[in-house]
C-alpha cells in the first residue's frame, strides 16, 4: 500500500512520542542512518509518562535478579518477552543507557534508576540522540489513518495505552483483534475509617489475596487515608486487573500481615503467655509489626479484650488473633480517588502480530511497540523494559526487512 523508495531514501514513521517511540527512532537510526525517521505525536509533549514515572525518578529497568518465572512480572505478554529477551534484554538496556551518556544504579529491590536520580536524564539522552541523528519530531499532530502516511516505507504504532479504547477503533478497523483495554497497577480505596486512622504505615512485607482465587500478591503494603497502595497492592491490581474491571472494583481482599502460618502464629502466642503473663497485650508483639498495626490488629481481634494481660489470653482468643494476622479481610469499594494509572492492560492482541518482528499480520510494513501492544508489567521498571525490548525488536525487523529491498 506504500510507495518503496530506493534503499538510500527509505522512511519510516513512528507514531507516538513516548519512550518505545524514542527507543525505537534511535536505535533504528544507529542501525540505519540512511533511514529517514519522523515521530508523531499528537500531544504538545513527548516522554510525558517517562517524566512523570518512578515519582519523577524514571524507573527505567529491573535487574530481574527476582524473578524465576516471567509471569511473575509480566501478567499479560510473559511467553512473548521471553522470545524477544533473546533479541534485547534487560541486561542489554542497562549497557545501552550506559553507553549513551546515562549511568545507572541498583537498588536493593533491583530497581534500576537513572544515577541522578531524575527521569530528565532519560528524557534528554533521547532528545539529544533525536537531535544528533536528525529524526523529525513532529508535535500535535494526531495520525488518524495510515492514508495519511502514504509516502513512508514503513510505520510503527507506538501510542501507548488507549484506557478508553478508543484509540484502538482505527487499528481494530484494518482488521486487528484489540483486547479490551482497563486499568492496571492503582492503589485500591477501602471505606474503614479505622484502618484509614492509621495512614501513612508501611508494613514490610504482606499478602494480599482475593478470595476464592489464585491471585495473590506479596510486598510491602502501604495504609493511606484512603485504603491500601504500595508494591504488594499494585502487583495484585496487575494480576487481577480483568477480574477487578469486570467486578467493578467490588471484591473482597485478603490480607496476610504476617509471614506466620496458623500453627507457627499460635505457637508464638501462647510463647508470650508464658514468658511475658503478667504484661498486657499491646505492650509486647511477636511478630515485629508496626505498633500502631498491633494495636489495630488487637481492636479488631478481640474488641473490649484487647488490652487483657497475656495469662488472660483464651483459646477463642487466640484463634480470633490469628484469624486477622493471617487472613484480614475488607471490601474494596473501587480504584484509589486518583486518577494515576499508568499502565493498562489490553490493547492490539498478540496474535495480530508476527512474534518474531511483531510486524502487523493484516498489514505488511505496520509495527507495533510498547504498551499498545497487550503486554503490561508489575511495578518496578518492567513495563519499560518491556517498551525497550519490543522497540528495539521492531528497529531490528524493519532493518532486515529494508536490507532485502
Amino acid at each position: 500500500m506504500w510507495i518503496v523508495s530506493t534503499f538510500g531514501g527509505m522512511k519510516t514513521a513512528i507514531i507516538g512520542g513516548g519512550a518505545a517511540g524514542f527507543f525505537l527512532a534511535v536505535s533504528l537510526k544507529e542501525m540505519m542512518p540512511e533511514m529517514d525517521v519522523t515521530i508523531f505525536e499528537r500531544s504538545h509533549r513527548v516522554l510525558a509518562k517517562v517524566e512523570l514515572s518512578g515519582g519523577g525518578r524514571c524507573n527505567c529497568t529491573n535487574t530481574f535478579r527476582q524473578v524465576r518465572d516471567l509471569s511473575a512480572v509480566y501478567p499479560r505478554g510473559h511467553r512473548l518477552m521471553k522470545r524477544l529477551f533473546n533479541v534485547f534484554d534487560y541486561r542489554d538496556a542497562y549497557q545501552w543507557f550506559e553507553r549513551h551518556g546515562v549511568p545507572l544504579v541498583i537498588q536493593d529491590d533491583e530497581c534500576v534508576f537513572p544515577q541522578a536520580q531524575d527521569s530528565h536524564a532519560i528524557i534528554d539522552c533521547f532528545l539529544t540522540l533525536a537531535r544528533q541523528h536528525h529524526i523529525q519530531i513532529l508535535k500535535g499532530r494526531k495520525v488518524q489513518s495510515l492514508g495519511e502516511l502514504r509516502d513512508y516505507d514503513f510505520i510503527v504504532v507506538t501510542t501507548g495505552g488507549s484506557p478508553s479504547g478508543q484509540g484502538l477503533d482505527w487499528l481494530a478497523d484494518m482488521g486487528h483483534e484489540t483486547v479490551p483495554p482497563v486499568p492496571s497497577l492503582y492503589s485500591l480505596r477501602i471505606a474503614d475509617r479505622a484502618l484509614n486512622a492509621l495512614q501513612g504505615l508501611v508494613v514490610g512485607d504482606v499478602v494480599a489475596h482475593i478470595p476464592g482465587t489464585k491471585l495473590r500478591a506479596s510486598g510491602p503494603l502501604l495504609i493511606t487515608h484512603w485504603g491500601v497502595s504500595g508494591p504488594a497492592i499494585l502487583r495484585l491490581s496487575s494480576y487481577a486487573a480483568r477480574l477487578l474491571a469486570d467486578s467493578a472494583y467490588q471484591v473482597a481482599l485478603s490480607i496476610h500481615w504476617t509471614h506466620y502460618n496458623d500453627r507457627e502464629a499460635q505457637n508464638a502466642l501462647y510463647d508470650m503467655v508464658v514468658r511475658q503473663p503478667q504484661k498486657q497485650l499491646p505492650t509486647y508483639n511477636p511478630f515485629g509489626l508496626p505498633q500502631r498495626l498491633w494495636t489495630y490488629l488487637l481492636d479488631k481481634s478481640l474488641d473490649a479484650r484487647s488490652q487483657v494481660r497475656w495469662a488472660e489470653l483464651n483459646k477463642k482468643d487466640v484463634n480470633r488473633l490469628v484469624n486477622v494476622l493471617i487472613n484480614d479481610t475488607y471490601q474494596v469499594a473501587g480504584r484509589a480517588p486518583f486518577k494515576d494509572e499508568f499502565v493498562t492492560c489490553g490493547g492490539v492482541s498478540l496474535k495480530a502480530v508476527n512474534p518474531s518482528t511483531l510486524e502487523s499480520r493484516c498489514v505488511p510494513r505496520l509495527y507495533f511497540a510498547g504498551e499498545v501492544l497487550d503486554i503490561d508489567g508489575v511495578t518496578g521498571g518492567f513495563n519499560f523494559q518491556a517498551a525497550w525490548t519490543t522497540a528495539y525488536t521492531v528497529a531490528q525487523s524493519i532493518m532486515g526487512e529494508a536490507s532485502r529491498h
